[in-house]
């Protein structure tokens, strides 16, 4: 067992999605994928990283074709235990040999690229994806920002003059993980340049979750009204280029070439 399954193992991802700012970043994913799926229910989903299916399993209940790749062993037994109608299986980002060329409508990357370190390693992941994403087809990918982890573990935490004596922060402030740090974290240069190198053309980007996860406590203090206006704020947002770095969670919306 690896470092990442025995984080996974212990870790709750769904448990952190349906907390008041999980839910942000979940709702506003939600949003932005059903924007790109056939109203028909006739679009084939592939969701590669789906952990223990928390969209997936949403999805396939819309009444929607859904396919789910999970590394990590534990979290699909979880998935496959919902009993849903997700065709789940264990599989690797960087290598979806299982699958056809130009399969799948909407492709998801909501995890993967968190766990990839190498530029070369993330650029393989989107050319799988985009490999089996239909001419003119849609993915839609998740990264973790170098803002956010520099103010929440560096300054917030206190572990910031660690960071620069160990060599995890750059003169830049720019993060430099390793793979027993299990996450990586990207700035918007980095990403556009993983997009230039895969051949994929941007929509548009987003902020999943923009400031949801630096507020929590106020988030759960909300009542239900105020929730649903900070909501209703965020969506407002959400594609503001100004805010989009510094979030917790950005999601990069990206289309496959028609030809």
């Amino acid at each position: 067992m690896n470092d990442l399954e025995k984080y996974y193992n212990k870790f709750n991802e769904e448990k952190r999605l349906n907390t008041r700012y999980g839910q942000v970043e979940f709702l506003t994913s939600m949003k932005y994928i059903h924007d790109y799926l056939d109203t028909q229910r006739k679009s084939r989903i592939l969701d590669i990283g789906a952990g223990t299916g928390k969209y997936s399993v949403q999805l396939a209940e819309e009444g929607y074709d859904v396919t789910a790749v999970e590394l990590v062993r534990y979290n699909l037994g979880i998935l496959k235990k919902k009993k849903s109608a997700v065709k789940a299986y264990q599989g690797n980002a960087l290598k979806l040999s299982r699958f056809d060329d130009d399969s799948f409508d909407v492709v998801l990357l909501f995890g993967p690229l968190y766990h990839l370190y190498t530029f070369k390693d993330k650029v393989q992941a989107l050319r799988e994806a985009k490999r089996v994403t239909k001419p003119g087809g849609v993915i839609l990918v998740a990264y973790c920002m170098n803002e956010y982890s520099v103010i929440t573990y560096g300054f917030k935490e206190n572990h910031i003059q660690e960071c620069i004596d160990n060599g995890k922060l750059t003169p830049e402030f720019r993060v430099c993980p390793e793979p027993a740090d299990l996450y990586d974290y990207v700035r918007l240069e980095d990403i556009d340049s993983y997009n230039e190198a895969a051949g994929l053309d941007r929509i548009k980007i987003i902020s999943a979750d923009g400031p949801a996860d630096y507020i929590r406590p106020v988030l759960n203090a909300m009542d239900e009204e105020t929730f649903r206006i900070f909501l209703r704020y965020h969506l407002a947002t959400c594609e503001r280029m100004e805010l989009i770095g510094a979030a917790a969670h950005t999601v990069d919306i990206l289309r496959k070439p028609a030809d």
